[in-house]
């Protein structure tokens, strides 16, 4: 029996997904996520998974950040990206860091379940209209990613404020966390990233397009 891991934060399009996927593949056990915790959790719960379908912008995901940590966390587990987006400058770094398949979301369920038997089987998938665009990222933003990967969801979260261009009590503020948690997060950024300033971090986060997080606040 295949297990597939849907994690998406519309619940209308993973029900519809989910009925589409049971009628190509049988048998089927679809479990299902609608953030990044959810699904760092869910994999985390379901070690037996054959295929992570999973969105770039889930709550706490930010732009790259959840492919990134979900590699980085589970790098046996193959991953698929369905999205709505079907630029290839996104496709080229979902690809470049580490998915196996970047699946438009306006793909018939044929051609979701034709790309979904491709990757199983071991290949790369991408639509076929993308393939002679896509232009692959060079090993240096892949260090980048790989360092980006360290960085826990809440040390993200303030990147992404200082990406912004908030202050220290600004982040303290948004999160809920003292300025003193702030510094300190800070601190690990710029050890995490190799980096000695917020010039710097900003221009690091600007390579990886990061966006501002869409989860609701948590602490640590």
């Amino acid at each position: 029996m295949a297990k597939f891991l849907i994690a998406d934060d519309h619940p209308l399009f993973r029900e519809a997904l989910a009925g589409a996927l049971q009628q190509r593949f049988s048998p089927l056990e679809l479990v299902q996520s609608d953030s990044l915790d959810s699904t760092l959790a869910c994999m985390q719960q379901h070690d037996d998974l054959d295929l992570v379908l999973l969105d770039l912008h889930m709550p706490g995901s930010g732009d790259l950040y959840g492919l990134i940590r979900v590699r980085q966390d589970f790098p046996m587990v193959p991953v698929a990206v369905i999205s709505g987006s079907e630029n290839p400058q996104v496709v080229a770094k979902v690809m470049s860091f580490g998915a196996l398949g970047f699946i438009p979301k306006s793909s018939s369920s044929e051609q979701i379940a034709g790309a979904i038997n491709a990757i199983l089987e071991g290949d790369n998938w991408v639509p076929e209209a993308l393939q002679g665009e896509i232009q692959y990222i060079d090993d240096q933003n892949r260090e980048l990613a790989a360092k980006v990967a360290e960085l826990t969801p809440q040390q993200y979260k303030v990147l992404c404020f200082i990406h912004n261009g908030l202050l220290n009590k600004q982040i303290g503020y948004e999160l809920g966390i003292t300025e003193a948690t702030v510094k300190a997060h800070v601190t690990a950024i710029f050890r995490k990233l190799d980096v000695y300033s917020r010039t710097q971090a900003v221009l690091l986060a600007e390579k990886l397009q990061l966006e501002p997080p869409q989860s609701p606040v948590s602490q640590d």
